[in-house]
């Protein structure tokens, strides 16, 4: 035995290692564990809903109606729906065998991954934190949570709570920036969840290559909007505007730009400048409902793209406050930083396309979206949008809100992301399906084909898979 003394291990390790235990002692499989986290993460929203306001306040601004409808409610309405549902997505599920195998059983058998690592972004910081982690604690894992040291109001905020709710066995916070986020992504993990930019999405990806952790990236891109002469374009530029300026532009699916006809854009400048005014006011540097950017850096970024087309209306700043009014240009170059980059701020770009055809044909050519968005009452427009593009989501009639149903996934394909969560989908996720066929001693009916290879057995045996063929109904193609 050596002398040496053994080398300290840093608090980060020393953490996963907890959680590892702990899982490995099986205390997050039981339904009644699963249940009780979650239901204790609601009353921890619930009794601190005052003091989370006033932290999305602090960060972003965000106002009370706005932090309740987009961050604790949504939180709390996944909790409510995975209650419901989480029996009856555990449970097995049975899968009809062959013929050839009968009298014998199969079935799916839903087992917990493990330690999972929930790494979220400043522009949603609790719901992007919390969301995924409700799926995680549901399908009986343990979570590491990373939340933004952007939203640092925040994060301090869910470091103190966590603690006073959850097992602290089982669930745990690591704040701080990127060297603890390096730190984290080379512990062993079982499932990396990670919701951000695509520049990050890739270093994320490296490093869970190192151990082949399986990654979820929920990442952005810039979501295109047709609107056409069949839609009502009073509603549509309502809709679009309370999309594109929710938390000061700084939403993942926002709608990036609108993709129309000339004689479409030149009704709907004027439409879109009025729908600002009504849900902002005259002066939305003056509104409780209007938010700020996170941080100078970003709001830098965003005031260099203010000159990037012709101003229909917005284009005010104030450094001071990190404000930039809700703004719309047109006569907007494709190749201008403005398109050519992800947004994620209070400016909407308006493209004019001669048709349908050339807007699909612009969507096309560049990286798939994490939603898509279209105005129309055209059965034949809809079918084609949906038919020859490609995008994580696709919304009617409407921006945003198909984050507000539990049922459907969440997430985005190719360079928007990969994976999906909300609901059912956060516990196939964060479980892995285990396939189990049990087959019984007796009869021996695999003995039909097992060696030694006897013309008899060859030849029943051959009638039997040909009429399993020809009798595919029977089995379930799952």
């Amino acid at each position: 035995m050596s002398n040496q003394a053994p080398t300290l291990l840093s608090p980060l390790p020393n953490t996963v290692l907890r959680l590892r235990d702990s899982f490995n002692s099986g205390r997050t499989r039981p339904l009644e564990w699963r249940r009780g986290q979650l239901a204790a993460v609601r009353r921890m929203l619930v009794e601190n809903r005052d003091a989370l306001r006033e932290a999305l306040y602090a960060d972003l601004r965000k106002s009370g109606i706005e932090s309740d409808l987009t961050e604790i409610g949504m939180l709390i309405r996944e909790i409510d729906h995975t209650l419901r549902y989480l029996k009856r997505w555990q449970a097995p599920r049975r899968v009809r065998v062959p013929i050839l195998m009968g009298p014998g059983t199969a079935q799916i058998v839903r087992e917990s991954l493990g330690v999972v690592a929930v790494i979220a972004p400043w522009n949603y910081p609790l719901q992007l934190l919390l969301a995924p982690a409700i799926g995680a604690i549901a399908a009986g894992n343990t979570v590491v949570l990373k939340p933004s040291e952007l939203a640092s109001h925040t994060s301090s905020l869910i470091a103190r709570l966590v603690p006073r709710y959850l097992d602290q066995s089982a669930v745990a916070v690591v704040e701080g920036g990127i060297p603890e986020t390096t730190e984290l992504l080379e512990q062993k993990l079982n499932h990396i969840f990670y919701t951000g930019n695509a520049t990050v999405g890739r270093i994320v990806l490296r490093a869970a290559a190192a151990h082949l952790t399986p990654v979820t990236l929920e990442l952005g891109g810039k979501s295109p909007v047709w609107v056409d002469a069949t839609a009502d374009l009073v509603s549509a530029a309502r809709r679009i505007v309370w999309g594109r300026f929710l938390n000061a532009g700084q939403t993942c699916v926002a709608p990036d730009f609108v993709l129309t006809t000339p004689d479409v854009a030149a009704r709907l400048e004027p439409l879109l400048t009025d729908a600002i005014a009504e849900l902002y006011g005259p002066n939305p540097q003056s509104s409780p409902d209007y938010g700020r950017i996170i941080n100078d850096r970003q709001f830098g970024r965003l005031a260099g793209m203010l000159n990037d087309g012709r101003l229909v209306t917005g284009g005010v700043t104030d450094a001071a406050e990190r404000y930039i009014s809700p703004t719309i240009l047109a006569d907007v170059d494709s190749a201008s930083t403005v398109m050519t980059e992800e947004i994620f701020g209070p400016i909407l770009p308006i493209i004019t396309v001669a048709s349908l055809d050339e807007a699909i044909a612009f969507i096309g050519a560049r990286d798939k979206p994490l939603a898509l968005y279209a105005f129309t009452n055209s059965s034949e427009t809809r079918n084609a949008l949906l038919s020859r593009t490609s995008s994580g989501a696709v919304g009617i009639g409407a921006c945003v809100a198909h984050l507000m149903v539990p049922g459907l996934p969440f997430g985005g394909v190719g360079a928007s992301g990969m994976g999906s969560y909300h609901g059912g989908h956060s516990m196939a996720l964060f479980s892995h399906d285990k396939a189990v066929l049990s087959i019984p001693a007796r009869p021996d009916v695999l003995g039909l084909v097992h060696a030694p290879y006897e013309r008899r057995r060859t030849r029943l045996a051959h009638r039997l898979i040909t009429r399993l063929r020809s009798n595919r109904k029977g089995c379930n193609p799952s």
